[in-house]
């Protein structure tokens, strides 16, 4: 039998519970309030929290002398962004989600040892075979389909894909086949319908990883054309004398991407994170 909670304990759940999410959306409000501060006033700590006055002019700065740049623009670098975490997402959601369906459903030799292959590839960080893949495709350096390449095919997605189709009843698929489906017209057309949570799940993931990815952009671009919005920023922060009332303004626009594609995928992603964590 459920035990109630008392009002004392409620009120005590959500004081603990909103005294932690204050402590974790610090660093976040902080980044925000900065960004509209003047540049001397952005280091005086929590004693000078809030700004005097709220000011938009960092921005305007950001974008005014990144204009006046001759590396670029902003919308240049942001566009960049956009077109590789597009390629490395839509990519990602086809190639994973079918390996994984492959591993899932289909029966042939060595599945089991590919599989665990998959397993291990989740363990090796992508730090440790950072420098072989610069000597390997040094030579096609400062391309979009370069700094996309390594980060289309996925262990941990495909597993996520994996965990979830295995919860689909073979049913379903049995009756497709007895309507004279094959593998392929099952798969887009009964399965991928049918996940749409994880595919929003792992589309969320695969974008957060891709839109701050920093140490392949930093190896394979020096072409400020190809230069993705991480990359600019530290770029933009090493200029003298740092302006850091801009450079948080710089962090809030690369930010704010993030916070709009969560918004709009939050419920999906909510609903692929609990199927894949929750055995029916």
């Amino acid at each position: 039998m459920a035990m109630t909670r008392t009002p004392v304990r409620r009120v005590l759940d959500y004081t603990v519970l909103s005294v932690l999410a204050f402590v974790f959306a610090l660093p976040a409000l902080y980044l925000f309030l900065g960004s509209l501060k003047p540049s001397g006033e952005v280091l005086n700590g929590l004693s000078g929290f809030l700004p005097t006055h709220l000011s938009f002019d960092n921005y305007t700065a950001v974008l005014d002398s990144l204009n006046s740049d001759s590396t670029g623009y902003f919308w240049q670098f942001m566009g960049v962004s956009v077109l590789l975490s597009f390629v490395v997402v839509t990519g990602g959601l086809i190639v994973n989600s079918m390996a994984a369906y492959g591993l899932t459903r289909l029966k042939w030799r060595g599945q089991n040892a590919v599989f665990t292959l998959v397993l291990l590839l989740m363990l090796i960080p992508f730090e440790s075979v950072a420098v072989p893949l610069f000597y390997m495709f040094n030579g096609q350096r400062n391309t979009i389909f370069i700094q996309a390449l390594p980060f289309v095919a996925n262990a941990f997605a495909i597993y996520q894909f994996h965990t979830f189709f295995k919860k689909i009843p073979p049913s379903i698929e049995e009756a497709a086949r007895l309507d004279g489906a094959g593998p392929w017209r099952t798969f887009f057309a009964i399965i991928v319908p049918m996940s749409r949570p994880v595919f929003a799940s792992v589309a969320i993931l695969t974008f957060l990883i891709q839109w701050g990815s920093f140490l392949w952009p930093v190896l394979m671009v020096s072409d400020p054309s190809v230069r993705p919005l991480p990359l600019e920023m530290s770029v933009f922060q090493g200029q003298q004398p740092p302006d850091w009332g801009q450079i948080l303004a710089f962090g809030v626009l690369l930010v704010l991407p993030v916070l709009i594609v969560f918004a709009f995928f939050q419920r999906w992603f909510v609903e692929g994170v609990a199927s894949s964590a929750v055995k029916g």
